[in-house]
C-alpha cells in the first residue's frame, strides 16, 4: 500500500548515511554511491547541495517530495535537483545505486523533479562507475563513464508516474482516503463528507491543486500501489481484484496505456547488485 504523504514536510539537511554525506564533498562532478535496504526501512527527510539520481537494480522504492508521491521500480529513476527535501520508503528490499551530481553539471539536466527511463547502457554506466574508486583518478577512465552517464541522462524519456499531492487540507483529507484503501470504492459525496466541503467543490479541487482531474488521480495511486504488489509477487489476477478492476485483462490494458508496458514485464527481478 502506498505511504501516505504527510500535510507538512520538514526536513534536515545532510540527514543521511556517512557515505552520503562524504559524496558531497569529493572533488568529481559525479560520485556513486551503494546502499541495500531492507523491506519497510526509510530515509528520512532530507536535502543535500548535490542532485541525486535515486536508482534502485532491484526493488521498488516510494519517494516523497514535497508536492509529488514518486514509485520506482528498477526500470524508472529519479532526477532531484540540489536541495529538494526528499525522503524514501522501501516498498521491498531495495539494492539502490545512488548517483550525486554537483550543482553546475546538475544545472543542464534539469531543475524539477523528474522520472527517467533507465536505459540497459544507463544501468551498466552506473554499475560501471560504482566498480571505480568514488574519487576516481582524472583524466581516466572513471572520468569518461562519468561524462557519458551525465549524456544519458540528459537524453532519457520522462515518465508521468507520480502521484501530485494537494495543499488544500480539505483536498488533502479525500486523499489520504484513497491511497489507505485504494480499491475501496467510494462516491464523490462519501469523500466530500470526510473532506468537510462539497462535492462539487472536490471535483473542481482535484484539478486546481494536482493538474489531475478525480479520475486521474486515482488511477495514479493505482499504479503505484500495483508496483508495490508487484514487487511482492502479487499475481496480476490478485492485484486487478484487489483494485477494484473487472478483469485483469482490464487492468492490464490500464497499466499497459499508463507505462507502456504490461505489468508481466515488472514481475520479473532485475539482476542483482554488481
Amino acid at each position: 500500500m502506498p505511504t501516505q504523504p504527510r500535510t507538512s514536510f520538514p526536513a534536515q539537511p545532510l540527514g543521511i548515511s556517512q557515505g552520503a554525506r562524504a559524496a558531497q564533498t569529493i572533488p568529481r562532478t559525479v560520485v556513486a554511491l551503494a546502499m541495500d535496504y531492507q523491506e519497510g526501512e526509510q530515509v528520512a527527510s532530507h536535502f543535500h547541495p548535490r542532485a541525486q539520481l535515486v536508482y534502485g537494480v532491484s526493488g521498488v522504492m516510494q519517494v516523497q517530495t514535497p508536492d509529488s508521491v514518486w514509485t520506482l521500480p528498477p526500470q524508472r529513476a529519479l532526477w532531484i535537483p540540489p536541495n529538494v527535501p526528499h525522503q524514501i520508503n522501501m516498498m521491498s528490499p531495495v539494492n539502490m545505486r545512488t548517483i550525486y551530481v554537483e550543482q553546475n553539471a546538475a544545472e543542464q539536466l534539469g531543475t524539477r523533479v523528474k522520472a527517467i527511463s533507465v536505459s540497459g547502457l544507463m544501468r551498466e554506466l552506473i554499475l560501471s562507475l560504482l566498480a571505480q574508486p568514488m574519487e576516481y583518478p582524472v583524466p581516466g577512465r572513471g572520468e569518461y563513464m562519468a561524462i557519458l552517464l551525465l549524456m544519458e541522462i540528459a537524453e532519457a524519456g520522462t515518465l508521468a508516474v507520480d502521484i501530485p499531492w494537494p495543499r488544500d487540507r480539505r483536498l488533502q483529507t479525500a486523499c489520504q482516503a484513497i491511497m489507505k484503501a485504494p480499491g475501496t470504492p467510494r462516491t464523490m459525496e462519501q469523500l466530500a463528507e470526510m473532506a468537510g466541503a462539497s462535492p462539487r467543490t472536490l471535483i473542481r479541487l482535484f484539478p486546481r491543486e494536482t493538474g489531475l482531474k478525480y479520475h486521474q488521480w486515482c488511477q495514479q495511486v493505482h499504479l503505484s500501489d500495483a508496483l508495490c504488489r508487484l514487487a511482492r509477487g502479487e499475481s496480476i489476477a490478485r492485484i486487478a481484484s484487489a483494485l477494484g478492476y473487472a478483469s485483469p485483462s482490464a487492468f492490464s490494458a490500464m497499466f499497459r496505456r499508463a507505462l507502456g508496458a504490461a505489468p508481466s514485464q515488472y514481475m520479473t527481478p532485475a539482476d542483482p547488485a554488481e
